[in-house]
């Protein structure tokens, strides 16, 4: 039997210019799964055009109702859901985020089997597809940025303005900082992606404790891991894994690092349950030394007191008032100026888009188009006829509004 993948239109606003797979990647997947027809959803907002997928051999439809699995990359508007269809796209459900309740219960009313791109995982645990590089690519290039125009040292392209990476890059020769401490948050795709700019920049790495203690000459930046800021409330060891499991019995002490560092790249995922890395009322103490913020992780009101809302690739940064717990226009005074867009791989698409596409195609599909004998797909499932799935089912209370 012949199955049919739709390519979705990106319906959420402000419009993602993202794909799932490019054109010549659609091609590929129904060279590499013959019992695949793939069909894209007519756009005039993503980063390759309806006849670039029409070149490519793909057929462009006005409605994916007909296809059997479809494919998006951000949250798909609730009047946009086709009843008893498979989905993948990112819900940004899994953390029991308000602002997405009602899509997930219009998901269960219309019995939408859900799969996230993010519960996708392999036998470890770990994530077989995300768009995790590009968001830390972005958002140290946006932080430096940032740091520049604020302190009216540089002025570069945005990265939106770029058609490329390869183009981003001849912004580089521009950056000149001072001799300032830099750090980076998280071990993943996102702190690698960020750590790539930054030594292709010139910063030089070094090590937590020289961020704390050392007196440099040039601009510096340091990767901390949580076992870094983060410890056992009981006084007893650290253990990675005991703080995934028990995040609650932890506590920060991240303050150190907040005052020696100028600019903070956050790009650690966080636990709701996990401590916050610093506190309000911490900011406006005189050792207090951040002025500026690259939330890529952009967990609103989470890790970050600053993060107050999302900002946005037309609107970027916004200060933060820390005294009056207040969002100020950017550039205006406040403590802390910040950038916290939430989809900052749609500034670099096409690149982003790629990447992603060719993980769709290696991790995912073979599981997705053969039988998922390794239970991927059945892992990452959090709604299936109409109900939750019992790995997912602590969402229940959240569904129900509780």
């Amino acid at each position: 039997m012949m199955i049919k993948i739709g390519l979705i239109r990106e319906g959420k606003v402000p419009a993602d210019k993202r794909v799932p797979a490019t054109p010549a990647q659609a091609h590929l997947i129904q060279t590499q799964f013959p019992t695949c027809k793939v069909f894209v959803q007519s756009s005039a907002t993503r980063c390759f055009s309806d006849q670039d997928y029409r070149d490519a051999g793909i057929e462009v439809v006005e409605s994916v109702e007909a296809c059997d699995i479809l494919f998006g990359v951000k949250e798909v508007p609730i009047t946009s859901l086709i009843g008893g269809k498979t989905y993948f796209f990112f819900s940004h459900t899994i953390k029991k985020q308000p602002y997405n309740r009602n899509l997930l219960r219009e998901i269960l009313n219309k019995r939408i089997r859900l799969i996230d791109y993010e519960t996708l995982t392999d036998k470890n645990g770990q994530r077989i597809i995300a768009f995790g590089k590009w968001a830390g690519i972005v958002g140290a290039y946006n932080g430096l940025w940032l740091y520049g125009r604020k302190n009216r040292l540089f002025e570069l392209r945005r990265a939106k303005d770029c058609l490329d990476l390869a183009d981003l890059k001849t912004e580089f020769s521009k950056i000149k900082l001072p001799p300032i401490k830099m750090a980076i948050t998280g071990g993943g795709r996102v702190a690698e992606g960020a750590k790539e700019v930054l030594r292709e920049v010139g910063v030089k790495e070094v090590s937590p404790g020289e961020l704390l203690n050392g007196i440099f000459a040039y601009p510096v930046f340091a990767q901390l891991h949580s076992s870094d800021y983060y410890h056992r409330k009981d006084g007893s060891e650290y253990s990675r894994q005991d703080f995934f499991e028990f995040p609650e019995k932890y506590g920060s002490n991240f303050m150190p690092y907040a005052n020696k560092t100028d600019l903070l790249i956050a790009a650690a995922y966080w636990n709701p349950s996990a401590p916050v890395l610093f506190k309000r009322e911490d900011i406006v103490t005189d050792e207090f030394q951040i002025s500026v913020i690259a939330d890529v992780s952009c967990d609103i009101e989470g890790s970050i007191p600053s993060t107050k809302k999302a900002s946005t690739i037309d609107d970027p940064v916004y200060d933060y008032d820390a005294t009056e717990d207040r969002v100020l226009p950017p550039f205006s005074g406040g403590d802390i100026s910040v950038m916290a867009i939430d989809n900052l791989p749609c500034e670099l698409p096409r690149d982003a888009s790629n990447s992603f596409g060719e993980q769709l195609i290696k991790n995912v599909l073979p599981h997705l188009l053969g039988g998922d004998q390794n239970g991927v797909i059945h892992r990452a499932m959090i709604t299936d006829e109409g109900r939750l799935t019992p790995k997912f089912g602590y969402l229940q209370a959240y569904v129900d509004g509780e």
